[in-house]
């Protein structure tokens, strides 16, 4: 098809055009007109994307990700926080939403359930763009309960957030307090062995003090027994040459020793002296011999008090050494039973500390969990408080009329091609051929010239003058 034919069809058929232009246009007058009037009032909340002070569990991060918001706006439009919402109204109470309940359903379900479900389908949620603040609109047929029931909606959203944060805290403060029971009679039963094995062993000190005690006395003695052992040594030495007892050091420089030695040689000498002047039968002579015998006899006395006291001091290095042995040996055997009890003691310890450990976790929890179960607030606040829209919102005439127009001309349209299908007509020369199948040799119009869009749009408007002077007449 041309448009050259379609513009002679729609010049020949656009009364059915304007029929149902007008039909359709008059018609959305009409609905228009008997369509109740709508209106939305829309209230907003921020939520504050701080952590939480109690339980600083979420950070920023998460809380601003489109995630958490679409979850935030599913709560909104959750039948839990609609039901709450006709709970909040009282709107299960009113004997008129009752009476509709019991005609609609029988009595079927419930009343807050029925009614939650009408509230959700005239909610509309919707979150700004780039920021943390949601829109809740609520649609009605009464301006004031739109802007209340837009304000419940806000209200029972804030109260189901505050309620899905305390309850699980709730219960896990429940399950913390069982726990702390339990964590401490086990961190006493612990306690209790510890104390009794200590009071077994007669241990009080424990881990690295012990060792050094027994570590201290092993070295003490052992630095005893070297100074001991030194000392046998030397005694040992002279031990065995006490037999030479005139070439032994202490003997050669003991002072009375020397002291004597020298009276010796000198009263020896005196003696000489004596045998040659006096002779050996003179008194004086045998005085000076007897003189000599007691030097002498001292002299031995004393080298023999001083092997004898080598003797003594060897047998008490010997005696010490190896009592100095003994108490080492039972040191290291004591060591060795204090490790055992040490271990036994580390362990039970290292029992105690994880008891006590566990303990202060699930009580450091169990206050977390009991605060937050008692709180009160939440991170969402009512940025704007619905009100009373002035305008109503819906049946809006003007846009109805300008779609009912378009759709009308579409519609228009469409029934002139349909009526030209129905009952076609020859308006052309192709139209002819098409029909007869037979070549069109001559044409024959009025000015013998082809029907241009020019010459079809002055006709038509000639046409609707005419008719129109035609009804002033």
């Amino acid at each position: 098809m041309s448009f050259q034919q379609f513009l002679l069809i729609l010049q020949a058929r656009y009364k059915v055009a304007l029929y149902v232009l007008l039909g359709s246009v008059a018609l959305a007058l009409g609905v228009s007109l008997l369509m109740p009037n709508k209106y939305v009032a829309s209230t907003s909340v921020v939520l504050d994307v701080k952590p939480d002070p109690l339980s600083n569990t979420m950070g920023m991060g998460a809380m601003t990700s489109p995630s958490y918001m679409a979850t935030q706006i599913d709560i909104i439009t959750s039948d839990h926080v609609a039901q709450n919402v006709v709970k909040l109204l009282k709107l299960d109470q009113v004997p008129q939403v009752r009476e509709q309940w019991q005609k609609v359903t029988e009595g079927k379900g419930q009343v807050a359930v029925w009614m939650g479900s009408l509230l959700a389908k005239k909610l509309d949620v919707k979150p700004s763009r780039d920021s943390n603040v949601i829109n809740i609109s609520f649609t009605s047929e009464d301006p004031v309960f739109a802007a209340t029931a837009a304000n419940a909606f806000a209200q029972a959203y804030i109260n189901t957030s505050l309620e899905l944060k305390v309850d699980p805290a709730r219960q896990y403060a429940q399950w913390f307090q069982a726990r702390v029971s339990g964590l401490r009679t086990e961190l006493e039963n612990a306690q209790a062995r510890l104390a009794e094995f200590q009071k077994k062993s007669g241990m009080v000190a424990t881990g690295s003090k012990m060792q050094n005690d027994e570590s201290s006395k092993i070295a003490e003695l052992t630095g005893q027994l070297a100074a001991t052992e030194g000392q046998l040594a030397d005694t040992q030495s002279k031990h065995k040459n006490v037999n030479s007892g005139d070439t032994l050091v202490d003997v050669m420089q003991n002072p009375v020793i020397l002291n004597l030695k020298s009276d010796i040689i000198r009263e020896e000498a005196k003696l000489q002296e004596a045998s040659r002047n006096l002779g050996k039968n003179s008194p004086q002579y045998q005085a000076m011999e007897n003189q000599i015998a007691t030097l002498k006899k001292k002299l031995d006395t004393e080298t023999q008090q001083i092997l004898n006291s080598i003797n003594t001091a060897n047998s008490v290095n010997l005696q010490k050494g190896a009592e100095l042995k003994a108490a080492i040996n039972s040191h290291k055997k004591q060591a060795i039973e204090d490790n055992a009890d040490r271990d036994q003691i580390e362990v039970l310890q290292n029992d105690v500390e994880s008891a006590q450990k566990a303990y202060d976790l699930v009580v450091q929890r169990y206050t977390e969990t009991t605060l937050q179960s008692q709180a009160s607030q939440t991170n969402i606040s009512v940025l704007t408080p619905a009100t009373e829209p002035i305008d109503r919102s819906s049946p809006n005439i003007l846009k109805n009329m300008l779609i009912a127009t378009f759709i009308g001309t579409l519609l228009g349209v469409g029934a002139i091609f349909v009526s030209e299908m129905i009952d076609q007509r020859v308006r052309t020369a192709l139209d002819l051929e098409t029909a007869t199948g037979v070549p069109l040799l001559v044409q024959f119009t009025q000015d013998m010239e082809p029907l241009s869009l020019k010459r079809w749009i002055k006709k038509f408007l000639s046409k609707f003058k005419f008719r129109k002077t035609a009804i002033a007449t």
